[in-house]
């Protein structure tokens, strides 16, 4: 379940309060007061057999007493009880029940966990949900629904607040009340024993009054979930996330650098990266943002112009640009010009623009209007501090009259931000700006921060929607050699596959590795050695061993057998002394290779306790855990989003090559990362991958060593956090004609191919398929169409069988999308004009259906203009029934109920 009954606990018709209390200063006393005096428009029931009455209202001994059946029920008894309070709502009827009662586990106490399960067995038969238990409650104020005991009640607003800390919902009430911010939802989940932040993400974001959606996050429970509904909202609005315990250690001992360098905080930044949501760091910035957000659009890059007054806090605002990642925008010779004709000769003569102390508002105006002009600057940050000769005021009404002849024009303007330091003008400049819709800062440091957070949040949402290049070729792995080496561990009870183990698997997945031989003693090493070539490196094989280089198990550049025979041994005197009960199976020998101006990366994976599986790429070499420079990614990953995870690390910059130094094989760097995604979406016995040194130069990549940990068998694609490219629907299928074609799932890559079949369509099959006339697809809309949630959608194409995505031709898609709680699904289907009658729609049909079928979708339905009669007919030959709404009787919706199977995952 996910907003399955959601809207009995958010939109309810009627509520009841079981322990409602008169005891001051009680639970029950509280919730009673705050749900009468809230102003809900419908019955509100207290229940407790001590009292004739609460708040004036008859109070009922128990819950069969009760006139109607409440939507929601807010429980506030004591924990041994709630279990048989859930059952007895539920059995009458109750769809949606908070429990704010403590005492369900916390600190995995034995018996509140069983309680906890007796609840949620409870309320699961009759589809009745829970939010808590051990939560603060919920508010609704559009509807006057205050079933919380908050001490204060917030004003009607349009950003939701998800929380699971009951502490935070009272404290960013006092936060909100002295800057008059209004809310949609308050919402305090507690423990998420049932109803979780996936469930109320994907409520919120369809609803309406909603603009923005703020969450307060200690812990994911269902990762899959979150992200589907984190990725689909944050295409919708704004979702800003604080995230506490940022410098909690990593819980899980790892066996390989990987391992040690994910911890569990990076792990959840790749997630909201991913999702497209915007991270701060405390709730003040969780707020800025989101007013700078709803305030003005966010800039299109990271390049800063600052005019101030001051050239103090010019210095301050330029320190948290480049702290932040920022850029000082270079102001061109032109408008460098054009500010010496309105300035003073003593004005900074660069950026920050510093217009001396003295500046009136004229002077603002005119240096504004010079800097909004550029095309070098993607957002201004206008900065005043007061001085005894020049009007604060008078410079804040020049500035929003500026704002307000910009706004009207047309073209190119930079972002606006401003930040008048100080407190008795000031306020009253921050209030005019308030009105005038431009965002205002109390600091520099704020107003950067402020400008920084818009700019990750746009490439996030870029990021959402941008069209990956198409991979170089064909590629398809040798599953069976992969499985085989995997599946030969296991069986010998071994947790660490061998180096040339590891080395064979990433050979069957097309990573470039250095051929390796093992060789049981010295002088096999030395023979090894000689049929492999000079210079030579061997390396210690031991399973007791974790990282070689503590006993000096890596010896490198041996010229000659003698050499590599020395080597051996003294590798193996050297275990023996440091580890003497440790097994030396042997050495693994391997040519040196030498390429000039290359660079040591370190790539791989390891499994996240939430997020499963999570890619890791930095600079690698034997001090990777000292340098820390790494980013992380969820998989599955595209040669686009492998570059972005590159270029998060400070490695990146030397990789574009410098002086002398060749620009690294970016392409194959990426390429690597790809399919190190895909050993972890595909082998769920593979716990964590660690190739370091990925040896990488203008030549290509090559993986000198690596280390592979194996552990059970785990849930398939199950355990990933984003449900991967679902390879077993690919086939092929054959048409009326003949014609031989590959159907598959749709790829972000396929962008180009779905233009390229637009084209093809004539304009009447525009009218029916959109039911209306378009000229070309957009960006946005074809995105949309291609970078879909396997979760949640499926697409599936006929295209051709020996080209790559991008460049295969679209011939046909059909697609369907799942409601969040997979009851039902839409479809919208279109074959390309020049290949109707080929039994193109019939094939795509059969295969989405079949494939809901084993999703276990209830229902497929979808809506059909009277007029197109083939897509009718095909509906019937299917089994679809037809129904025809009154209102619309040119459009007739199709359904087809599904007699479902076991989901896959």
């Amino acid at each position: 379940m996910t907003v399955r009954n959601i809207d009995a606990l958010l939109k309810p018709r009627s509520i009841a309060i079981i322990g409602a209390s008169r005891r001051a200063g009680s639970v029950g006393a509280v919730l009673a007061r705050n749900l009468f005096n809230g102003g809900f428009d419908g019955p509100i029931m207290p229940v407790n057999p001590k009292h004739e009455a609460i708040e004036g209202v008859l109070c009922y001994r128990d819950i069969s007493e009760l006139p109607v059946t409440p939507d929601l029920a807010v429980v506030c008894t004591p924990p041994k009880t709630v279990p048989d309070i859930v059952r007895q709502l539920a059995e009458r009827g109750t769809r949606g029940v908070v429990v704010i009662t403590a005492g369900f586990g916390e600190g995995n106490d034995e018996e509140g966990m069983a309680l906890r399960q007796a609840t949620l067995d409870a309320a699961r038969p009759h589809l009745t949900r829970i939010i808590g238990p051990n939560c603060l409650g919920i508010l609704v104020p559009g509807m006057g629904l205050n079933a919380s005991f908050a001490h204060l009640a917030p004003p009607k607003g349009r950003i939701a607040f998800v929380t699971q800390s009951g502490a935070i919902v009272t404290s960013v009430l006092d936060w909100a009340e002295r800057r008059n911010i209004g809310f949609s939802h308050m919402i305090s989940l507690g423990d998420m024993a049932d109803v979780d932040f996936g469930d109320t993400i994907d409520y919120l974001a369809n609803d309406p009054n909603t603009r923005a959606i703020l969450l307060y996050v200690e812990a994911i429970t269902d990762a899959r979930k979150f992200m589907s509904a984190a990725r689909a909202a944050a295409r919708m609005k704004p979702v800003i996330v604080v995230k506490a315990g940022r410098h909690a250690a990593s819980a899980q001992a790892a066996a390989s650098h990987t391992g040690a360098l994910a911890g569990s905080d990076a792990v959840y930044d790749a997630a909201f990266r991913r999702a497209g949501m915007l991270r701060v760091d405390t709730l003040g910035e969780l707020f800025a943002a989101v007013e700078t957000l709803a305030s003005t659009e966010p800039p299109a890059g990271d390049r800063l112009a600052i005019l101030t007054n001051g050239g103090g806090i010019g210095v301050l605002a330029t320190d948290a640009l480049i702290g932040h990642g920022g850029q000082l925008a270079e102001l061109p010779p032109e408008t460098i010009d054009s500010l010496n004709e309105v300035l003073p000769p003593t004005w900074s003569h660069g950026n920050p623009v510093d217009i001396i102390g003295d500046a009136p508002g004229k002077r603002y105006a005119d240096s504004l209007s010079i800097l909004a002009d550029t095309q070098d600057a993607d957002a201004i940050l206008v900065l005043n501090c007061p001085t005894a000769v020049a009007d604060s005021m008078d410079a804040a009404e020049a500035v929003i009259a500026e704002q307000g002849r910009q706004r009207s024009g047309r073209g190119h303007r930079p972002t606006l931000l401003t930040c008048w330091v100080g407190e008795h003008t000031a306020q009253n400049a921050r209030r005019r700006f308030a009105e005038a819709g431009i965002p205002s800062y109390t600091t520099p440091e704020g107003a950067v921060r402020a400008f920084m957070h818009m700019v990750d949040y746009r490439r996030n949402q870029e990021q959402l929607l941008e069209t990956p290049p198409s991979v170089p070729e064909l590629f398809t792995p040798d599953y069976e050699t992969a499985n085989q080496l995997v599946e030969k561990a296991a069986a010998e009870g071994r947790e660490i596959l061998s180096e040339p183990e590891a080395k064979q698997l990433l050979a069957a997945y097309g990573v470039e590795v250095v051929p390796t031989e093992v060789a049981t003693d010295a002088d096999r090493a030395a023979e090894a050695a000689d049929r492999l070539g000079y210079p030579a490196a061997i390396k210690i094989l031991s399973k007791d061993i974790t990282h070689k280089s503590d006993v000096g198990g890596v010896v490198l550049d041996l010229e000659d057998a003698d050499a590599v025979r020395h080597a051996a041994e003294g590798m193996q005197r050297r275990v023996s002394e440091t580890y003497p009960d440790a097994e030396l199976q042997g050495f693994s020998v391997q040519p040196m290779v030498k390429r000039a101006g290359a660079w040591e990366l370190i790539a791989g994976f390891t499994e996240d306790e939430q997020f499963g599986p999570v890619v890791l790429f930095g600079q690698g070499g034997t001090a990777v855990e000292v340098i820390k420079d790494q980013s992380l990614a969820l998989p599955p990953l595209n040669l686009k989003l492998a570059g972005d995870m590159i270029s998060r690390t400070r490695i990146y910059r030397q990789l574009q090559g410098y002086r002398d130094r060749r620009p690294a094989d970016m392409e194959a760097i990426e390429l690597t990362l790809t399919r190190i995604a895909q050993i972890a979406a595909d082998l769920s016995r593979v716990k964590e991958l660690d190739i370091n040194p990925l040896l990488a130069s203008a030549d290509g990549v090559v993986a000198l060593d690596a280390r592979i940990r194996i552990g059970e068998n785990g849930q398939g694609t199950r355990r990933l956090a984003i449900r991967p490219y679902p390879r077993g629907l690919e086939k092929t299928v054959t048409a009326d004609d003949g014609q031989h074609y590959l159907l598959r799932p749709i790829l972000p890559e396929d962008e180009p191919a779905l233009h390229r079949a637009f084209a093809h369509l004539t304009p009447e099959q525009i009218r029916l398929r959109f039911f209306a006339p378009m000229k070309q697809l957009s960006h946005m809309a074809a995105a949309r169409f291609t970078q879909i949630d396997y979760n949640r959608e499926m697409a599936l194409i006929i295209t051709d069988p020996d080209k790559v995505p991008g460049e295969a031709e679209l011939y046909g898609a059909v697609h369907i999308h799942a409601d969040p709680d997979g009851e039902k699904a839409e479809y919208s289907i279109i074959v390309r004009n020049d290949l109707t009658r080929q039994g193109l729609g019939r094939l795509l049909m059969e295969h989405v259906i079949d494939y809901a079928r084993h999703r276990g979708i209830g229902e497929i339905d979808g809506d059909v203009l009277r007029e197109n009669q083939p897509m009718l007919a095909l509906c019937r030959q299917l089994g679809f029934e037809e129904h025809v709404d009154p209102e619309e009787r040119d459009v007739i919706r199709v359904t087809l109920p599904l007699a479902t199977d076991t989901g896959g995952g």
